[in-house]
């Protein structure tokens, strides 16, 4: 699949959540509403954020798809990162806003009011985000997308806060209201550990971290025909956009026709090996050298 498709490919999940996100954020606010529910609203508010993060992630993505150019000559597929990095930021206001709302709830205690058509509402919320955390991370590994694959993350923790809402309310429906604000707090520390997640996952990209095992690519290297050692591999970017570059010894008598043609055999074959390589830079050396030279 090329850029642009792939491009096109991830707006399209993006949005297709991100109205099933506001739909689900809609009728848990509802049910937040009319129970005076901390956690349902807490819950709400977890949904409404991941509506966010796919606005966050459909403008980064629309600025990473952009061409190389003089002064981004690797491309603006960091710019991606950043857009999840900024969904970590979103996660982790939530979290702070959800804990103030229970502290203040702890000083003043309200009546929960559960009803079973609030609990028929919170199961259906809870359907819908299995549905869509199984959908987004699919097509994330599929479209090896750093936004799709964060925002799953964040989809697939208000599956667990959910359920734990619909206990709440059971628990409020026979006496036992401060479960709620329990499961509230529970649900802000889910939203925060997601939020360290995406950024560990992000700074490791924007960190240059390496992408693939350099030993396995020196095994694919040493494949090629003529090659007698790969050493000195580096890699970085995103999953999708890696750039390396890497050593290769030859036999000192070969030409420098031939060198070259090897040279760019072992590109190909690597290439073959992981889609996900953008750009290769292999130097040749005679087997001889002494590459601390």
């Amino acid at each position: 699949m090329n850029d642009a498709n792939r491009i096109r490919s991830i707006k399209r999940v993006l949005v297709l959540i991100l109205l099933l996100n506001f739909l689900v954020a809609g009728a848990k606010g509802i049910v937040g509403w009319f129970s005076h529910s901390l956690s349902v609203s807490a819950d709400a508010f977890h949904s409404l954020l991941d509506g966010a993060s796919n606005v966050v992630g459909l403008i980064a993505i629309t600025i990473a798809a952009a061409e190389p150019d003089s002064d981004h000559p690797y491309g603006h597929r960091k710019f991606e990162v950043l857009g999840a990095l900024g969904i970590g930021v979103l996660l982790a206001g939530a979290s702070w806003n959800i804990l103030t709302e229970a502290w203040a709830r702890f000083h003043q205690e309200r009546e929960i009011e559960a009803h079973w058509p609030s609990y028929a509402v919170m199961a259906a919320t809870m359907a819908i985000n299995i549905a869509v955390a199984v959908y987004e991370r699919r097509r994330g590994r599929e479209l090896q997308s750093e936004v799709l694959m964060a925002d799953s993350a964040h989809t697939r923790s208000d599956v667990f806060a959910t359920a734990g809402v619909i206990a709440s309310l059971l628990f409020a429906r026979i006496g036992v209201p401060w479960v709620d604000m329990v499961v509230a707090i529970a649900i802000a520390a889910l939203i925060a550990w997601a939020a360290v997640r995406v950024a560990l996952s992000g700074a490791s990209v924007l960190a240059d971290r390496a992408v693939l095992d350099p030993v396995e690519v020196q095994k694919v290297a040493r494949t090629v025909e003529g090659v007698i050692d790969c050493h000195e591999v580096r890699t970085r970017g995103t999953r999708d956009a890696i750039f390396a570059d890497l050593r290769i010894h030859l036999p000192p008598d070969l030409s420098l026709v031939k060198a070259h043609e090897i040279g760019h055999l072992v590109e190909r074959r690597l290439k073959d090996a992981y889609p996900g390589l953008r750009d290769i830079v292999v130097h040749v050396e005679p087997h001889e050298h002494d590459p601390s030279m």
